[in-house]
């Protein structure tokens, strides 16, 4: 188990530029299987969750080129489909979240999709009713194993049909857009997820051959084909690491630089942070953040009641930035509550920065009241362990600025998530070590 060492306290200073997205690449490198023809693919972040898919596709018979840092050619001519049924998918397969969305390529295209139970953060249930319910929908037969937790869907050829998600899940919509593109017939889907993510895939898609219309919207019109091209796509900047560094240079007081970050694509993300007292600057596709010396300070509503900061769909706040803004509230100005709708476990880290000193009053598993310090006491190094991503880069924010050194455990947390972190952060002036 690999472990951080962080000597907190420190300004840093320099510019910064987010890895690819590592949602987008789940997503994307999933899609390869739709075609026989190659498909070469940009700005991949070399992170855990997305090494392990590339994998898993060259188990599945892709055939894998490296073009470059981040370039990848792919090309799915000659599939294996034993290999799904193998032990070795099994276990792989469990491993990793994202792997749910190979399912609805493979189904549309091979007429068969097989997938074990996926792993993943441990923040709380993620069922995947809105996935296999949308197979159904266009037709597949669902079957599941609950002794080896083994879920299987098979047809002859989809069907185009209506359907109503019951969540807007984006790795939901995704999927049964996968499927939906080859299907014989339109398929509408209403309620779909329409994160830039998302409208990425869709376009790759339609430059592949597909047909999609409504992109950007909650309400998708696909009309199937018969096969799809090849096509080149470069992924977007990662919102969620965009947002870490925002966190990152409040809390420790830095003046820092963000390059590149696709401002158009940042929906809610640079407003919330704002409401939290922060001040960004947009310098052509950059985001300046100068060294906040005096504090920040969280906003009120204008009828003067308490700030609530909560996750929502796109164009809503994504849930993945709560941790962030959770941790960057303990030094604020004033107080905030965050409410985190969609996981039950995602707030539970709260107790490690209350050991640091911050004050957090957690209501329950989905709402935490955060009283701000102001900067009048730093937060107190300790030693904890990363729960999950987006909890593990809180803790190592939170570490950054306390007094003190700390020590984070379970950092292959964070290297799922965060490519090459430490390195990026001792770049700009931070004491990090990593200890194997």
């Amino acid at each position: 188990m690999g472990t951080f060492k962080i000597e907190g306290g420190h300004q840093l200073k320099g510019e910064i530029t987010p890895q690819g997205a590592k949602n987008e690449a789940l997503q994307i490198l999933c899609a390869v299987l739709l075609t026989g023809e190659k498909v070469t693919i940009h700005n991949i972040p070399d992170i855990v969750d997305v090494n392990k898919l590339i994998v898993l596709l060259g188990n599945l018979g892709v055939k894998i080129k490296k073009n470059g840092k981040g370039s990848y050619t792919f090309q799915a001519d000659e599939v294996n489909l034993s290999y799904l049924e193998s032990s070795q998918f099994k276990d792989e397969g469990k491993g990793l979240r994202g792997s749910i969305m190979i399912v609805g390529p493979l189904l549309a295209r091979f007429g068969k999709g097989y997938i074990p139970k996926p792993g993943g953060d441990k923040i709380g249930r993620r069922r995947l009713d809105t996935h296999f319910e949308g197979f159904i929908n266009l037709g597949a037969t669902f079957r599941y194993n609950k002794e080896e937790y083994f879920y299987g869907v098979e047809a002859k050829r989809l069907k185009g049909a209506y359907m109503l998600l019951d969540e807007a899940s984006v790795t939901g919509t995704a999927n049964i857009v996968m499927a939906a593109v080859l299907a014989q017939g339109i398929t509408t889907i209403y309620n779909a997820a329409c994160e830039p993510y998302l409208q990425q895939l869709c376009n790759m898609l339609n430059r592949m051959g597909a047909k999609i219309s409504g992109i950007g919207s909650n309400l998708l019109t696909i009309e199937g084909v018969d096969s799809l091209g090849g096509c080149e796509h470069t992924m977007l900047p990662d919102m969620i690491e965009i947002g870490s560094w925002i966190g990152l240079a409040a809390m420790t007081q830095s003046e820092l630089t963000i390059k590149n970050v696709g401002w158009e694509h940042l929906g809610q993300i640079p407003n919330v942070f704002k409401k939290l007292g922060i001040t960004l600057e947009r310098k052509g596709d950059d985001i300046y953040i100068p060294a906040h010396t005096d504090g920040y300070e969280i906003q009120n509503y204008i009828d003067g009641s308490i700030l609530t900061i909560s996750d929502a769909p796109w164009p809503g706040f994504t849930p993945d930035l709560l941790s962030i803004i959770l941790v960057v509230a303990t030094q604020a100005k004033g107080e905030v509550l965050v409410h985190q709708k969609m996981f039950e476990s995602r707030l539970f880290f709260v107790d490690k920065l209350i050991d640091m000193g911050a004050k957090i009053i957690l209501c329950d598993p989905h709402r935490a009241t955060v009283i701000g310090h102001n900067f009048t006491s730093q937060l107190k190094a300790t030693v904890m362990t990363s729960p999950d991503i987006r909890a593990g880069i809180s803790l190592l924010i939170a570490a950054l600025s306390a007094k003190g050194t700390s020590t984070i455990h379970n950092i292959e947390q964070i290297d799922r998530g965060y490519e090459n972190i430490d390195e990026r952060l001792r770049a700009i002036g931070a004491k990090i070590i990593r200890v194997d």
